[in-house]
């Protein structure tokens, strides 16, 4: 029997996918300089396009049975950073969601609770208040969401304000234009930093895959995003399109594949924007087993980015439950 070979056609190994990395990357002294950092990203293999959405495309055509489907809703529920990031967000909104993220569906108390509520800096105090205890954490955006462009220091003030006011988790944005400059040691640095000024807190570090125009610049800012500390990496700030698709998604698990593989530190994955519907969450889900397997099936280790998506997974469940498709007035509108 050949050897399997990945979506790059690459040669790897019998091992677990988790712990199989796609090939064996001399990591010394590559964020000792500049000069060394540029070396090793251009250095990545190139992404053969068309295979990568070819394999996209296959995963996507699992199909799913009654049972495995009744878990994954669940388990895609308790995946979500319940998220709103509008300019005309309320107090009055955020404790909204924050109870819709702790019963979703009031009516069925086996209904699991989200992951997280994503916020501003400025609303991560009343998330923190509304969902003290429950386990349910606070995400903020911070860095000059959703465009990075500030200077360093108002970007790690954001960071800091949103970490005393209570978040467990930081999305941070990269600035693009540095990266697409090809400046990736200052990018490393202001990852790094933030990633400091998160203290305890998770940091989620956003790539916003639609503005860096081809798949190798996509391999390259998840490369260097979990160089520079990231706990997660995450496609998209959900204001831009493209935002989150599932062959960026398979791209970027690939490479927290083979950085862990490589480095035995653990990385987490986050598809932001564009995320709507039960049948393509699922997608998300068996691409995230097929590439990493099970060990990444855990809100610790994956998360959607979603504020429409939590709907249509309620309706899903109770027609899975009762035989019936209750439509968009069961639930509430976020």
């Amino acid at each position: 029997m050949p050897p399997p070979v990945d979506y790059c056609g690459c040669v790897t190994s019998t091992l677990p996918a988790a712990t199989r990395p796609h090939s064996n990357y001399d990591l010394s002294g590559v964020t000792s300089s500049d000069a060394a950092l540029r070396r090793f990203l251009l250095g990545l293999p190139g992404v053969d396009k068309v295979g990568l959405e070819a394999r996209s495309a296959r995963l996507g055509t699992r199909s799913i049975k009654t049972t495995a489907k009744a878990a994954g809703i669940d388990l895609a529920i308790r995946m979500i950073d319940l998220t709103t990031l509008e300019g005309a967000d309320t107090a009055g909104k955020v404790r909204s969601l924050c109870a819709k993220a702790r019963r979703p569906d009031p009516g069925d108390p086996t209904c699991p609770s989200t992951a997280a509520v994503c916020v501003y800096p400025d609303m991560v105090a009343v998330a923190k208040q509304e969902l003290r205890g429950t386990g349910i954490h606070v995400a903020s955006v911070a860095t000059a969401f959703p465009s990075g462009r500030s200077s360093l220091a108002v970007k790690l003030a954001d960071t800091r304000f949103a970490v005393e006011a209570g978040a467990d988790e930081v999305d941070m944005v990269i600035d693009r234009g540095a990266f697409l400059s090809g400046r990736f040691q200052d990018v490393f640095d202001e990852i790094a930093a933030v990633k400091g000024a998160c203290g305890d807190a998770h940091l989620k570090v956003i790539l916003e895959t639609g503005e860096l125009a081809t798949y190798d610049n996509v391999r390259r800012a998840s490369w260097l995003a979990m160089l520079a500390g990231a706990d997660f990496i995450k496609t998209s700030t959900g204001k831009v399109t493209p935002a989150a698709t599932l062959p960026v998604t398979l791209l970027m698990l690939e490479a927290v594949r083979d950085y862990t593989g490589q480095t035995g530190r653990k990385v987490g994955m986050k598809p932001a924007g564009g995320i709507r519907t039960s049948k393509d969450a699922l997608k998300y889900l068996v691409t995230v087993n097929e590439t990493l397997g099970e060990g990444w099936l855990s809100p610790d280790w994956f998360r959607f980015g979603a504020s429409s998506l939590l709907n249509d997974l309620l309706m899903q469940r109770q027609k899975l439950a009762t035989g019936r498709y209750s439509g968009p007035n069961y639930v509430t509108v976020d």
